[in-house]
């Protein structure tokens, strides 16, 4: 007889999901972001809302695994070549913006009165901005490729490398969790050094062999455990050393950055690190108590006009100084004043380490959400105005696009005919993404110095980890017919924008891909066979110009067939293909009829 008691947090799940799918879609719909939306889930949810959970502290706990994947995810995202061609901006203009507007909010807050563990802790916090909010607002507009965009970019890179000193800047500055004596000061160093030596020395040297290992078992989850384990297992034993979890997972995701396995496990670990950072950002909601805000108003506005002066003017400055045009610089500065989703995790984590009292962490998560909410107005301002100054015959400086923009194309299937496209694409440097679901295949062309990752075709997330929506051509190079007709649905219906050429293994699959509508593609068998036959004529004699009009005549006759089999079936063209006599070679020679 089945139990009338409810499974443990199953009204807690229900209600969580319930407000998930009710506030984030209406605060995408009215240009808000998710972000708002969870944490507008959270308000109504928590002690101070409609008090359905008594306490954020009961989800907080499973919601920061949320901060814990983001942070493996954005480790895997930091391919070295990557940075290197970014590195002005992210390294020098990122930098500096972090720095600058960290160290005047920290000055600011200490002559408020605040004590430098506070004044560091909520100074550097504001200074990150929101990502998720930014990288939407820049997608929206398709700026994301202008100069000012990648600029932009640049910057959210290095705010989001940022965060990982400052969580482990957290326990430092905590009161009473440091060392007593010199002795453990030694013994807390050495287990600090040897847990981060540990996690590298894996991450280079264990974590691949282990996933080309079980890649052989092609069980989609047993990839996943293993991801979450490596993730989740960085994270715990850096945690248990007395770092964050939030840094092991960062530096395992790091080591495994140049790994043919990134973009799978990337796309494994989505899913859960999204639900877990929309319970993070509800939890965050939750905590919020809107007596206190309400109460002191007037410092919330002074907060919040404050973090968007300084910071907009600052950002306009040092990318003045570090080579854009006004214009340029404008756009970062409404794009980035607001405060990040990581302030959330920071100003959390700070606060359960003592560091942030309860009304202080309340007002400063305040500041950030009602910086997000006016970014868009922010924007909308600046977009009015610069139409009228535009009106009024002033010019605006002209956005200009990356001079080194290529176009990419995606090869998937990395077996001896996707090398060759390569190889023809990469000789005229263009920039190719190759997928390849055999680990020892793409092994082998690694070692040849091709970018290739180990990846499903039919899986529409890991074609876009690896980069399908900017992809302006897809090559399938696939050998097995009916995953490539999986792949050409995925990627009609996710990829729309992109070309789509595709690898034909017979006659009657090439049928299938014109009834399918891809935009090209090739019988390797006939087109290889003409070749060898042009070549047996040459040897035999045979003139070039009579050469050319049997190639000719045959590749006429083959399309015949190829539209009769369109039209009444597989069988109708075959007579199309029976052995062509001509005149004066062994029979009779054609007459002309009348």
């Amino acid at each position: 007889m089945a139990s009338d008691v409810a499974p443990p947090f199953f009204a807690e799940s229900m209600l969580f999901l319930t407000a998930t799918v009710v506030a984030v879609p209406l605060a995408k719909r009215v240009g808000l972001g998710s972000v708002v939306g969870y944490l507008a889930a959270g308000m109504a949810l928590g002690p101070y809302g409609f008090d359905f959970i008594a306490s954020a502290g009961d989800v907080l706990g499973v919601a920061e695994l949320g901060v814990v994947l983001l942070l493996f995810v954005i480790g895997l995202e930091l391919e070295p070549a990557r940075l290197w061609k970014m590195k002005g901006d992210i390294f020098g203009l990122g930098t500096s913006q972090v720095l600058a507007c960290g160290a005047a909010m920290t000055g600011l807050l200490l002559l408020a009165g605040k004590s430098p563990e506070v004044s560091v802790i909520a100074g550097f916090g504001l200074a990150l901005s929101s990502t998720a909010f930014a990288l939407q607002i820049l997608q929206e507009r398709g700026q994301l490729t202008t100069s000012y965009g990648q600029r932009a970019f640049g910057i959210l890179l290095l705010q989001d490398m940022a965060i990982v000193p400052l969580l482990a800047l957290v326990p430092i500055l905590a009161p009473h969790t440091g060392p007593s004596s010199g002795r453990e000061v030694f013994v807390e160093l050495g287990i600090t050094i040897t847990a981060v030596g540990g996690v590298i020395f894996a991450g280079r040297y264990l974590l691949t062999p282990l996933f080309t290992l079980l890649s052989a078992v092609r069980a989609r989850e047993v990839m996943l455990a293993a991801a979450l384990l490596v993730a989740l297992g960085s994270g715990g034993v850096l945690h248990a050393a007395g770092l964050s979890m939030a840094l092991g997972a960062f530096l395992a995701g790091v080591m495994l950055a140049e790994s043919s396995f990134r973009h799978t496990l990337e796309a494994d670990i989505e899913p859960f690190r999204s639900l877990l950072m929309g319970l993070f950002f509800i939890s965050v909601g939750m905590s919020l108590d809107l007596s206190v805000v309400l109460g002191r108003w007037e410092l919330l506005l002074l907060g919040v006009v404050g973090v968007m002066s300084v910071k907009g003017g600052l950002i306009w400055g040092l990318s003045r100084i570090f080579g854009s045009s006004n214009s340029d610089a404008l756009k970062i500065a409404v794009t980035l004043p607001q405060g990040g989703e990581f302030a959330f995790v920071l100003f959390t984590t700070a606060g359960a380490a003592g560091i942030l009292g309860g009304e202080e962490q309340t007002l400063l998560l305040a500041v950030v959400v009602v910086t997000m909410l006016m970014t868009p107005l922010g924007c909308a301002v600046h977009d009015l105005v610069a139409r009228r100054l535009q009106k009024h015959g002033v010019e605006s400086d002209a956005i200009e696009v990356f001079a080194d923009t290529r176009p990419a194309v995606m090869v998937v299937g990395f077996g001896r005919f996707g090398m060759l496209v390569a190889q023809m694409l990469t000789s005229e440097e263009i920039e190719i993404i190759a997928l390849d679901n055999r680990p020892e295949r793409v092994a082998y062309a690694r070692k040849l110095g091709y970018k290739v990752f180990v990846g499903d075709a039919t899986r529409a997330d890991v074609l876009k980890a690896a980069g399908g929506d900017g992809a302006v051509l897809i090559a399938l190079c696939i050998e097995n017919d009916r995953v490539m007709g999986q792949a050409i649905q995925i990627v009609r219906e996710n990829f729309p924008k992109a070309k789509l050429f595709c690898r034909a293994t017979d006659r009657a699959h090439a049928l299938d891909l014109i009834r399918l509508g891809v935009d090209y593609h090739i019988r390797e068998t006939f087109e290889s066979g003409v070749t060898f036959g042009r070549a047996a004529l040459g040897e035999l004699g045979i003139a070039p110009e009579r050469v050319e009009e049997i190639e000719e005549d045959l590749r006429l006759r083959d399309r015949q067939g190829m539209e009769l089999q369109l039209r009444d079936g597989p069988k109708a063209g075959d007579e199309g293909m029976t052995p062509r006599r001509s005149p004066g070679r062994g029979g009779e020679p054609e007459r002309e009829e009348g």
